[in-house]
């Protein structure tokens, strides 16, 4: 059975006898329906009877159905109610505003709002740049989205991406301190969401794209990058592509490899894929072989979009045509960022020797990443149960707290680069093994070293 995920958590409220061994049949329930259980709770006891919160970790909906009717069937036992712990989670979102300043009389009042205010609101119109010292903007990024590409998910429309981009916003405050805000626009017209954003940006020091389906989200990153004065960044991209490149800097640590006569096959040319290339490319690496639904991507293929050109005209100078699996053979890094088990283990076995893998589909990679570990050196996955977790929270959360506190307006390779080795580099030298190439999320070390990396770098490109 797959690893349950704390994603599929459940709460089973049950009424049982209270009898010596009524807890074990409870725990032995979970068990044998194959659930891992987190907590036993007696919230309430009575003569005779026992009411327990069973709360486990499950692999999906249908297997915490399952558990729950294996309790149902311990006799005895009946399930008062039954609480999914994620839904439990985002009832009424997962985010509020809070003041930062104290509203507690007349005279606070006066200063915070009518009439001392004004006072703040004329300085502003006299020196426009003061609005990034005396409001939110100095802090504050929109996470913008049109739901038309969210990871794992599709396209759902903006309402059902909204959990995705509270969550978004969460991790920007947990891990940078940073005031981040939802803005999920129900249009798909490339020149409407540039004049939104546009628009609204007087707000905000930094603009956050998110799962904006490619190629619309190319051309709506470039524009806004163009017509904006603060920095826009494409986290499909961006943030995947800086993370990626932190990974790979410690895999080629682990296996004694290094940057010059790489190969490299990556699996999708979405916003993900070109922008791991293209900083793969800044870094050097030229044998880069791009696969996507119709296989390698190469000069000779014609029908080719602006972002697929590019790649063909700066990438594989080998001319390699055919599949993905055949791409595939003899290359020293396979990264995925595509669709799930496109590969087997016999296909990653083609590749060369202490080959990595790096299979960063959701929620399911592009090949299992137990039968990858048979022939490859070095595995890693986009999921929190493998080792090796590639998540882009590693590198957004500090990288935008240091363009805010450069007061950046543009994003270039460099800043990226900065941020890809301060991450690579909160691995120690003596921690890094093939189980162990990024850090934790939950490193308190990360996000203020990609942010000090960042603002250096921003502040020397200023």
């Amino acid at each position: 059975m797959p690893n349950t995920s704390p994603g599929y958590a459940v709460t089973v409220r049950v009424e049982t006898p209270a009898s010596p061994g009524a807890t074990s049949a409870l725990v032995a329930a979970v068990s044998g329906a194959g659930g891992s259980l987190t907590a036993l709770d007696v919230v309430e006891s009575h003569a005779g009877r026992l009411i327990v919160d069973v709360t486990c970790d499950a692999v999906d909906a249908a297997h915490a159905d399952a558990v729950t009717k294996a309790l149902r069937e311990v006799e005895g036992v009946s399930v008062r109610k039954v609480s999914d712990r994620t839904f439990l989670m985002h009832l009424g979102g997962k985010l509020e505003v809070n003041p930062k300043v104290p509203i507690r009389h007349r005279d606070d009042l006066s200063r915070a709002y009518t009439p001392g205010v004004a006072r703040v609101c004329r300085a502003i119109a006299d020196n426009p740049d003061d609005v990034r010292r005396l409001t939110i903007k100095r802090n504050t990024v929109a996470v913008v989205t049109d739901g038309s590409a969210v990871l794992g998910l599709g396209d759902i429309g903006p309402a059902a991406a909204l959990p995705v981009m509270e969550g978004k916003a969460a991790l920007f405050k947990r891990f940078a301190g940073v005031d981040a805000w939802p803005v999920c626009l129900d249009t798909r017209d490339t020149d409407e969401i540039v004049r939104i954003v546009r628009s609204i940006a007087t707000v905000y020091g930094g603009i956050n794209l998110e799962d904006i389906a490619a190629p619309r989200c190319f051309e709506v990153e470039r524009r806004l990058r163009e017509e904006l004065d603060i920095p826009v960044f494409h986290d499909d991209q961006h943030g995947t592509a800086i993370v990626v490149l932190a990974a790979l800097t410690n895999a080629l640590r682990v296996v004694g490899k290094d940057k010059t006569g790489l190969r490299v096959v990556v699996s999708g040319v979405g916003a993900a894929g070109h922008a791991i290339i293209r900083l793969l490319h800044a870094q050097g690496v030229r044998d880069i072989v791009a696969c996507d639904r119709k296989g390698a991507v190469h000069r000779g293929r014609g029908g080719l979009d602006p972002a697929r050109q590019w790649i063909a005209d700066h990438t594989n100078p080998r001319g390699v045509a055919g599949t993905l699996a055949e791409a595939l053979a003899g290359a020293d890094v396979f990264v995925g960022v595509s669709a799930p088990n496109l590969l087997t283990g016999d296909d990653i076995a083609t590749m060369a020797r202490d080959a990595i893998v790096f299979a960063l589909a959701n929620p399911d990679p592009e090949v299992d990443p137990f039968a990858a570990r048979e022939h490859a050196a070095v595995v890693a996955t986009g999921r929190s149960d493998f080792p090796n977790q590639i998540n882009n929270v590693l590198a957004f959360p500090g990288f935008f707290r240091g363009m805010l506190d450069a007061g950046a307006r543009e994003i270039t390779e460099e800043v990226m680069l900065a941020a890809a080795t301060a991450i690579a580099d909160c691995v120690a030298p003596a921690e890094l093994d093939a189980g162990y190439i990024v850090p934790s999320v939950f490193d308190g070390d990360v996000a203020p070293a990609v942010a000090a990396a960042v603002r250096e770098a921003a502040g020397q490109g200023a």
